[in-house]
């Protein structure tokens, strides 16, 4: 989200555009405006911020806007805010839920998630929601603490207080002529030059991005820096004067603004909402559960770990003991002091983080936040790509402990409709000539995760990187179904291939695009950057697991009491449960060949003595249960017209890899 606040009518249309479309990397799935003159106009459209700056709407909007403005001879100020959106809560559709959020007299663009909004409305019953949208709830909470007789910065404070999650906030209100900015988890960068002009931004790369790239905005700003807003902290920014003052959430000072003339808030966005917003048909899924039952198979098993022997490349002695528990070595970690040596000979620059953390939403990763924050004490930054299949519930555990951490999320958001697009060919593909080896394809998309990974290191100028690969999620058997045979003793990254294998991979992918012409579409973009950066590209980031070692058994019990870290209805494991693909591949994996990553995630902890054989014959026995309701959500987002029905009954008829 972005604004410039100028005194002079200095303005144009071409910088509002320059900033919207330098924030578009955060969110393509709509886009909108507040400008705040003689009145509070909101222009917004569910559309990406790339097409909206090209429209004769937008600029229409933006140059009467100023033109009132400029000859206006009441108006002190101009201040003009925008947001690009990744949906999370209040479908798109409904233009109403998009951003800026109109509420009780008050305009607000919002980043994160608020994760106990329902709880707040329920507590607050005199408030009137109106939209499906989390942020609302905010805005609406400071009104009233308003309408309380409380200063701006107060009533701020006291909202920040109800709120659980991440949030980023700027407001402007039709009774007063101010600008209001506040954040818990460090998300917010302005630049202020009093008396002139006031530029802010969710990421110092685009605040710093759109300066240097403006000679005017440059020379306005003069000798001004970028400022950070560390968690808990806000600004009220006075619009005539264009002084920024900051506050702290905890505890915000007494002294009382008086209100400014109140203003008309006037909505001219021109998409019509249809009344509700677009839901996929029920499916009655308890009827298949009972078409398509649940059955744990008697498959005969290693006798030391629980792979079955559906597992590609297996072998057993006489004992009954597997290979890929004779070619097993424990995980030599390299410990918690190399880690610190490690992070000592990288010092990082005055006023930028120490270190980067890419997160998903999944346990291995926030847990990987808590460690470099809470027992490192590292200024930390985090990093999500989102291409799709990152599910809500993902977005709010992350947004919970950026918010608890006072972490800063950079949010990279692709494409998602064009994404989720080319998983849909995909998958349509695959269930025209199924095949185990090909379902990796499902997953092309993701791989531009390191890409963007790199790319932020550079932006942040964070002197490291890391990820949370846990290294006991090895899921050999996905390129082994594709021919390619395991490698023994590679632990250190899931991306180390041989030569051969890379050339076996590249061949056996081939093959499927040459036997199934469906795979030729859109996707191949995808599918063949994705092997490029999995698999040939040079990684400098660093596994956070390859130095502390990760045990199950004190990861989740503090993601749970410190972090509330939300589990999935369907399923009581806390694994895979923010990636939206899991639930459809697993239950193909199992369907055909009996097991999926769950035994080899679980025979790994076997041969690490986590576990023994009988407890993760137990665990992969209930985690390996079909999660129709993750499933139906992945084949309603991916926007399929196939019935589930179908799917499932498709990949029943598979033929087996087992006796039944």
């Amino acid at each position: 989200s972005t604004s410039v606040v100028p005194r002079a009518p200095r303005t144009t249309r071409a910088q509002v555009a320059a900033l919207l479309e330098l924030s578009a990397s955060r969110g393509k799935e709509a886009v909108g405006l507040a400008i705040s003159s003689d009145r509070l106009d909101v222009y917004k459209e569910p559309i990406s911020a790339e097409r909206y700056v090209r429209t004769s709407s937008f600029r229409h909007f933006v140059d009467s806007s100023i033109r009132r403005f400029q000859t206006s001879n009441t108006t002190p100020s101009l201040a003009i805010m925008g947001h690009s959106r990744l949906v999370t809560d209040g479908g798109r559709d409904l233009n109403r839920n998009n951003q800026p959020v109109i509420s009780s007299g008050t305009v607000g663009i919002h980043n994160g998630i608020i994760v106990n909004h329902a709880q707040l409305w329920a507590r607050h019953p005199t408030l009137k929601r109106e939209f499906e949208v989390d942020s609302e709830v905010i805005f609406a909470l400071i009104r009233k603490e308003l309408s309380e007789e409380r200063t701006l910065e107060q009533a701020c404070g006291h909202a920040f207080d109800a709120i659980e999650g991440a949030a980023s906030v700027a407001a402007l209100f039709e009774d007063r002529e101010q600008l209001l900015l506040a954040t818990n988890n460090g998300s917010l960068y302005y630049r202020c030059q009093a008396g002139k002009l006031l530029v802010f931004a969710s990421e110092r790369f685009i605040l710093d991005s759109f300066v240097d790239e403006d000679e005017r905005i440059r020379k306005e700003l003069g000798n001004a820096e970028t400022e950070a807003l560390r968690a808990g902290e806000g600004v009220v920014v006075d619009l005539p004067s264009v002084v920024a003052q900051r506050f702290q959430l905890a505890a915000p000072p007494t002294q009382r603004r008086a209100p400014g003339q109140q203003r008309k808030i006037v909505d001219t966005s021109t998409h019509r909402d249809a009344g509700t917003s677009a839901r996929p048909p029920a499916i009655d899924l308890d009827r298949l559960a009972d078409e398509f039952p649940y059955r744990f198979p008697a498959l005969r098993r290693c006798s030391r770990c629980v792979l079955p022997y559906t597992m590609p490349y297996i072998e057993f002695d006489a004992q009954g003991v597997c290979n890929y528990c004779h070619a097993y070595r424990a995980i030599e970690y390299k410990g918690r002091p190399a880690l610190e040596e490690l992070i000592e000979r990288h010092p990082a620059s005055s006023g930028r983080p120490r270190a980067l953390i890419s997160v998903s939403g999944g346990r291995d990763s926030i847990y990987g936040m808590h460690y470099l924050k809470e027992v490192l004490g590292l200024d930390v930054i985090s990093y999500t790509y989102d291409w799709g299949m990152v599910t809500d519930l993902a977005r709010r555990n992350i947004s919970r402990a950026c918010g608890r951490l006072g972490i800063e999320n950079i949010l990279v958001s692709a494409d998602i409709a064009s994404k989720r697009n080319n998983i849909r060919k995909n998958v349509e593909a695959w269930l025209e000539r199924p095949a185990l080896g090909a379902i990796p394809l499902f997953m092309a998309g993701d791989k531009a995760y390191f890409h963007h990974l790199r790319k932020v290191q550079s932006q942040t100028r964070a002197p490291l990187s890391f990820l949370c690969e846990n290294l006991l999620e090895r899921t050999n058997f996905k390129t082994g179904f594709a021919g390619v045979p395991p490698q023994v003793g590679n632990k250190e990254h899931s991306y180390s291939m041989q030569a051969s294998g890379k050339l076996g991979l590249a061949s056996y992918f081939l093959g499927q695009f040459a036997r199934n012409r469906s795979y030729i579409n859109a996707s191949l973009v995808d599918t063949a950057s994705a092997f490029v950066i999995y698999y040939l590209q040079a990684r400098t980031d660093h596994n956070l697991f390859s130095y502390v070692r990760w045990r199950e058994d004190e990861v989740v019990p503090i993601l749970r009491d410190q972090y509330d870290f939300e589990l999935s209805p369907d399923t009581e494991t806390t694994w895979r449960i923010g990636d939206g693909t899991a639930a459809f591949y697993n239950y193909i994996y199992f369907t055909v060949a009996g097991f999926t990553e769950n035994d080899t995630f679980r025979s790994n902890q076997v041969r690490e003595g986590d576990l023994t054989r009988d407890e993760a014959l137990q665990l992969v026995e209930r985690d390996n249960r079909y999660r129709l309701p993750s499933v139906k959500w992945y084949l309603d987002t991916i926007g399929t017209r196939l019935e589930m029905q179908h799917v499932l009954a498709t990949i029943h008829a598979v033929p087996k890899l087992y006796s039944v």
